[in-house]
């Protein structure tokens, strides 16, 4: 059990954290619009796992369709919740705080959509926990349901960089703050076991002051086009679409995303 001390900083460094990661989405990822065209195809409600502080659950409920999102991360969700009560959507939003695997809510069999977005997927460890996931995605599916995964498909040069040296990314005004952030990472690749540690520093500071730091360390497993279709397959779920892109447009050769659309039978 945390001391006082170390709970009250895990505390900050969390809400930190997940105010940092709103910050890293004002470069607009553009999946939104695939998921509204996707919502309004399939009606609601709508699962959304690994939801994080809102950002596709908010405009899809003001949209007119009821979500559930599901986080592990207490700080990400009261952003979800802060954001939902301003937008006056607190009764089309639903927010569960639980580990998506092994998941099971009340309204299992009921969701006409549900989907795990933007490289969510790869937070998960094992190839184990991947399937996992999108078992938990396809049990809560309605009969006809569409299940919907995005990742990552970095390629060889991509790679070849996450050798652990550090990459400047970016220097931006936190609006919530007024300190100027700076970001920066370092990412090294395990070609064994297809796992990437990324290691991420921000620092927050007023020019010419001291700055803060906040680290955040992930481990990504990346996950294949092909392997992504053979999880779906394996927990039963009928593949409709394997997209190279938002647009759905097909999978090639030089794709750096592949977008999963599968329904449940």
């Amino acid at each position: 059990m945390a001391g006082r001390g170390e709970s009250s900083l895990n505390e900050e460094a969390g809400s930190a954290l997940a105010r940092l990661y709103d910050l890293d989405l004002e470069d607009d990822p553009g999946d939104l619009d695939l998921y509204l065209s996707l919502a309004r195809r399939t009606g609601g409600p709508i699962l959304e796992l690994a939801v994080g502080t809102g950002r596709l659950a908010i405009p899809l409920a003001d949209a007119g369709f009821d979500v559930t999102g599901v986080d592990i991360d207490p700080r990400m969700l009261e952003r979800a919740r802060v954001r939902a009560g301003t937008a006056g959507l607190d009764g089309r939003v639903h927010l569960v705080e639980a580990d998506i695997l092994g998941l099971d809510l009340a309204s299992t069999g009921a969701f006409r959509l549900g989907f795990i977005a933007l490289n969510s997927l790869l937070l998960l460890g094992d190839r184990a926990a991947q399937r996992d996931a999108l078992r938990t995605l396809a049990r809560h599916l309605a009969p006809g349901g569409l299940a919907v995964v995005d990742v990552w498909l970095p390629d060889v040069d991509d790679l070849s960089r996450f050798d652990g040296r550090i990459v400047f990314e970016y220097a931006r005004l936190d609006p919530e703050t007024g300190l100027t952030v700076t970001k920066a990472a370092s990412a090294q690749h395990d070609p064994v076991s297809q796992q990437v540690t990324l290691t991420t520093l921000y620092e927050a500071s007023r020019q010419g002051e001291a700055a803060r730091r906040w680290v955040r360390v992930d481990k990504l497993r990346l996950v294949s086009a092909d392997e992504l279709q053979g999880f779906a397959e394996d927990v039963g779920l009928e593949v409709e679409t394997l997209a190279g892109g938002y647009d759905l447009s097909p999978l090639g050769p030089t794709s750096d995303r592949a977008v999963l659309v599968a329904r449940r039978p």
